[in-house]
């Protein structure tokens, strides 16, 4: 009997090391183990009321048949007068595009603009569905290494260094994750320059423009110059700010012929988002943001504690983090290490050691292009935070 063979696009994809690492500790949990994960992007606040709220009501109004494939009008408009409150930005609804959460925003952005061959620039680290989701069309990722030392920030000279004849696209993301890096306005000025100037497409992912610390203010890159109108697809999405990450709702904000084109690709892989879901997120873009900032400084809070724990555990470094829910530190300060008879020799041994010994887990930043790093995520209570911090470091130190 001749069995089924996988193709060469599914068997060079990599699955999710976030998901991957999420598994490993339900394992663990199911034979009675309590672990300490961090791996997860996923706020552990619910869904604030009023929301959900929205959602029942949205049922009972009969809001439960497919919708046009871009979504529905008034969640478009929604959207629409969220950036111009916010931002200032104007633009039509009709360059709105609904899609089942940020990673399908991104993918039918890519597919709807990179040919094979096509070279896209993407700052290390990097979020660990990029460079994949990239690949899977047929372009070519281009990595520009960053340093803890520079924050995790390319600068403009790196991203010229990298610009090729090839060259269609930058993807930039901040705040960012892994690291929590905020770029400045500046600096993300200097960078949109250089898009102007060599005619590219900037891909601009703002998720966790909500969540940012220390008085900053994410930016909107596509209101830095007005020449990038027509060249930014702006990404972002419901799931970190509103804690609404299994209601599946991302959107993109791009031109006309970019728009059009996405939801060409959208019909045919997926149809419309969930009806119910989009009049949640009506609800919460124009709703109260009350919930949001008393979301926002509890994980603040959970920032300086971790921030303060780590700091303690000998030869852990990192930059503290600006934004997301994020800390990016380097571990190979204790490679070549023995812990439990294992010799750690890279992020992703540390890790997998971490969990199996300390019942810590964390993501090795190999996973996000950045050999010698952890991800740890503090969308979790403050308790689970101490006791894992608290096994991480006796793990360690002894």
């Amino acid at each position: 009997m001749r069995m089924i063979t996988i193709s060469k696009l599914a068997a060079s994809v990599q699955p999710s090391a976030t998901l991957a690492a999420g598994a490993k500790a339900r394992q663990l949990r199911a034979k009675g183990i309590h672990v300490y994960d961090y791996s997860l992007g996923e706020p552990d606040f619910p869904t604030p009321a009023h929301i959900c709220e929205a959602a029942t009501q949205a049922m009972r109004d009969g809001h439960t048949h497919y919708t046009p494939v871009n979504g529905v009008p008034e969640l478009r408009a929604a959207i629409s007068r969220w950036y111009q409150k916010r931002y200032g930005y104007e633009f039509s609804p009709d360059l709105v595009m609904v899609s089942n959460g940020a990673k399908q925003s991104i993918h039918n952005a890519l597919i709807a603009t990179c040919n094979p061959g096509d070279e896209v620039i993407i700052p290390i680290p990097y979020w660990v569905s990029y460079s994949d989701l990239v690949s899977m069309t047929g372009a070519v990722p281009v990595y520009v290494n960053t340093t803890a030392a520079s924050q995790f920030k390319m600068t403009p000279e790196q991203f010229r260094a990298a610009i090729t004849p090839r060259t269609k696209m930058v993807m930039m993301n901040s705040p960012c994750n892994p690291t929590g890096t905020v770029y400045t306005r500046d600096e993300l000025s200097a960078i949109a320059d250089i898009v102007i100037e060599k005619n590219l497409i900037l891909m601009s992912d703002e998720i966790y423009e909500q969540l940012v610390f220390d008085g900053l203010e994410a930016t909107c890159m596509v209101t830095l110059r007005p020449e990038l109108r027509e060249r930014t697809i702006t990404i972002s999405g419901a799931s970190k700010g509103y804690a609404m990450t299994g209601w599946r709702m991302g959107w993109s904000i791009a031109p006309e012929n970019v728009t059009k084109a996405m939801n060409t690709v959208q019909s045919q892989e997926t149809s419309c988002p969930s009806s119910i879901s989009q009049y949640a997120l009506i609800a919460a873009l124009d709703g109260s943001h009350d919930c949001v900032e008393e979301m926002r400084r509890e994980f603040d809070l959970r920032r300086q504690m971790v921030c303060e724990k780590l700091a303690a555990i000998p030869l852990i470094t990192f930059p503290k983090p600006q934004g997301a829910f994020y800390v990016f530190f380097d571990v190979s300060g204790y490679f070549g290490q023995t812990r439990g008879g294992v010799v750690i020799q890279d992020s992703q041994s540390f890790c997998l050691a971490a969990l199996e010994q300390a019942h810590v887990n964390l993501v090795p930043g190999i996973a996000f292009g950045a050999e010698g790093f952890a991800r740890m995520s503090y969308a979790t209570s403050r308790e689970q935070l101490e006791g894992g911090l608290r096994a991480l470091h006796s793990w360690l130190v002894g």
